[in-house]
């Protein structure tokens, strides 16, 4: 329930998952949406409170990895999939690791910093995926993967700068502002110098969306039209972003039910290894 109320686009491509590997995908979802909610869902406390929270959750985590018992709701589904998957533990820590950044970094100088920190936030979440989703040649689809995940996590800072200057954080690079005349503080609606920043950075997003393509073919063919689904609805955010005309301050961008569905059900009937359109 967690993963359909708070993901609706994982959850959409999820149920083009076998059942077995759906119950795994579940149970990443809800460890990492987890740690996302302590870090962001509890804004009244202090951020050394939150750290502490977080740090508490994380050592159940580690002491569930050691074998210890674990009184927690979540922890016990995403400890069995590490151990049926042999996923590796060095992933979830630096996941982990890069939660706790958001509580002391607000924003960051360079895209080469930007991806340090979407190297934990995203790109291992999908190498925590890639063995839940199969591959004949792993070693291949691995990159992509990491790719997808970066893509991912920039088309969500591309969609959300609003919000996230709400909390106080600029995702966007400072050496890309700079780059267009911008300051943080000229991050506001009808502000028409920003429209050029957010063409560079959907070109940027685009670049990594191309670099995952080539991984979703080398999938096991059932989980094929999951990740051709999730590539899809997720690049589709990009589109709304430019239907718009770049303006992310006017309306969250979202793609219509009409056409998640209309995907979904062409991503069903495409035949497993066939290229995706990048």
């Amino acid at each position: 329930m967690l993963h359909k109320k708070h993901g609706r686009t994982y959850y959409l491509a999820t149920r083009l998952l076998p059942a077995w590997k759906r119950r795994h995908v579940h149970a990443l979802y809800g460890f990492t949406r987890y740690a996302d909610e302590i870090v962001d869902q509890t804004e009244a406390l202090p951020p050394a409170a939150r750290k502490e929270r977080l740090d508490e959750w994380s050592e159940r985590f580690v002491a569930g990895l050691r074998g210890g018992e674990v009184d927690d709701p979540l922890l016990p589904a995403v400890l069995h999939t590490i151990a049926v998957f042999d996923l590796d533990v060095d992933d979830f820590a630096t996941f982990l690791r890069c939660m706790a950044m958001d509580l002391t970094i607000t924003s960051y100088d360079t895209y080469d910093d930007l991806l340090e920190y979407m190297e934990g936030s995203a790109a291992v979440i999908g190498t925590m995926m890639l063995p839940i989703l199969g591959s004949a040649d792993p070693a291949a689809a691995r990159e992509p993967a990491r790719q997808l995940g970066i893509a991912f996590q920039l088309t969500n800072f591309i969609r959300d700068v609003a919000e996230d200057l709400e909390r106080g954080r600029v995702y966007l690079p400072r050496e890309d502002l700079d780059r267009f005349g911008l300051t943080p503080a000229d991050l506001r609606p009808g502000n028409p110098k920003i429209k050029p920043l957010i063409v560079y950075e959907v070109e940027r997003a685009r670049g990594h969306y191309r670099q995952a393509a080539p991984g979703i073919p080398l999938l096991e063919p059932a989980s094929q039209a999951c990740m051709r689904t999730a590539y899809l609805l997720y690049g589709g955010i990009l589109d709304q972003v430019e239907a718009a005309d770049h303006d992310v301050f006017a309306r969250r961008a979202t793609v219509p039910n009409s056409r998640r569905a209309a995907v979904a059900v062409r991503s069903l009937l495409t035949r497993p290894g066939t290229p995706v359109a990048a």
